[in-house]
């Protein structure tokens, strides 16, 4: 999950941006499987047990929250495709530089066929690498540079995550008592944007009278920072804390704090039971167990990969029931069955915001913005009236 240049990033959203807010026509439900212009194909394929699979993370999964879940969906494709423990070399704690390079290049030396990249920043280094070694694919979370990359093995990939924050802010909504949230954002990217407005629409939808407060951490997975950003919000009167970062230390001091909080990434209850209410979460092992078939059988990969709630690739932990407000689970069924119909979109107009460079945007009443049809990387950038970017 992650990052690099915010300017080039933002360049790119707002291109896709430009495109999806002049209607471009809804995505079928199921998700985007966009090849573009080229696909991947390796016409002979590998024998099951020869592949090797390799994986490149930022942190590792002692985090409990991003790469713990990335790691999840290692498991999951090992399970099921039948792949023994030598076939995986996982590279850990990797930082979003020149550390990326080596770690894709050491796991070329070590013979993987397909190489899985899962922070955003890596994305540089993964489409150079890529380009001299065509015969291996490679694999990037959460980017969007593949498409345009001209390199048959390279891919992007990611979840409709924004379905399941919506849903899991209708929790918050129903919880708060001071009707104010409080997130803890990791960096001002599309994806941390479109997160979070879906989070608060969601609670908008069952409480119109919420805002919410914004304080970046500027850092994927820094527990001591996470947990200053989450008590500064606390202290400003926020009850309900809510994350964009990989650490369960926003759930912690709202325990320690006496405040509630919803989490990402992973189930957090077990870390802070008497706060956090539910979590948002991607199924990372779908996608993986696609893309490792498919260099088995010889098959082509998607140069864009996305999915959502209605094919699990997004979904929520168990809800909190001793904690949550009376008719959570009711009102969060009755939203994801209408996301899955189409009969509700997160991003539905009249809305309007600004983006963090002053770029302004508004979304017609009766039309919606098409987050995530078009690319698998979030597009939506722009700052909505009751959301409040503290300094």
């Amino acid at each position: 999950m992650k990052k690099k240049i915010l300017s080039m990033f933002l360049c790119a959203a707002m291109a896709v941006t430009l495109i999806a807010g002049c209607g471009a026509p809804a995505a079928e439900t199921g998700g985007n499987d966009n090849t573009g212009d080229k696909t991947s194909e390796t016409s002979k394929g590998i024998p099951k047990d020869e592949i090797k699979v390799g994986f490149v993370h930022v942190s590792d999964p002692s985090d409990m929250g991003y790469t713990y879940n990335q790691d999840l969906g290692t498991q999951e494709m090992q399970k099921a495709l039948g792949l023994s423990d030598d076939q995986i070399v996982n590279k850990y704690n990797v930082p979003e530089g020149a550390e990326c390079d080596t770690a894709l290049r050491e796991l070329v030396d070590a013979g993987c066929n397909i190489i899985f990249a899962t922070s955003f920043g890596f994305e540089d280094y993964v489409k150079e690498v890529a380009a001299e070694y065509p015969d291996i694919e490679f694999c990037h979370a959460t980017g969007y540079q593949a498409k345009d990359s001209g390199l048959d093995n390279f891919h992007n990939y990611f979840a409709s995550i924004y379905e399941g924050r919506y849903l899991a802010g209708i929790a918050a909504g129903m919880k708060t008592e001071t009707n104010k949230l409080g997130y803890v954002a990791a960096f001002p990217f599309a994806e941390v944007i479109s997160g979070y407005t879906a989070f608060y629409l969601g609670a908008k939808s069952v409480n119109p009278d919420v805002t919410m407060d914004i304080m970046y951490t500027n850092s994927w997975n820094d527990p001591t920072v996470e947990s200053q950003v989450a008590k500064a919000l606390i202290d400003r009167g926020c009850d309900v804390i809510s994350q964009h970062s990989d650490s369960t230390a926003p759930a912690t001091t709202a325990e320690e704090n006496g405040v509630w909080q919803v989490g990402y990434n992973n189930d957090m209850i077990d870390a802070a039971p008497d706060a956090s209410l539910i979590s948002p979460r991607i199924d990372w092992g779908i996608y993986v167990t696609e893309a490792v078939q498919a260099v088995i059988n010889g098959d082509e990969i998607p140069v864009d990969w996305c999915k959502g709630l209605a094919d699990g690739a997004v979904y929520l932990s168990p809800l909190n029931t001793a904690i949550a407000a009376e008719g959570t689970q009711e009102a969060i069924d009755a939203a994801k069955e209408k996301i899955i119909s189409g009969d509700l979109h997160v991003f539905a107009g009249p809305l309007k915001g600004v983006s963090p460079e002053g770029e302004e945007y508004d979304v017609a009443e009766g039309d919606y913005y098409h987050e995530q049809e078009d690319a698998s990387a979030p597009s939506w950038q722009y700052i909505i009236e009751g959301c409040n970017v503290v300094e």
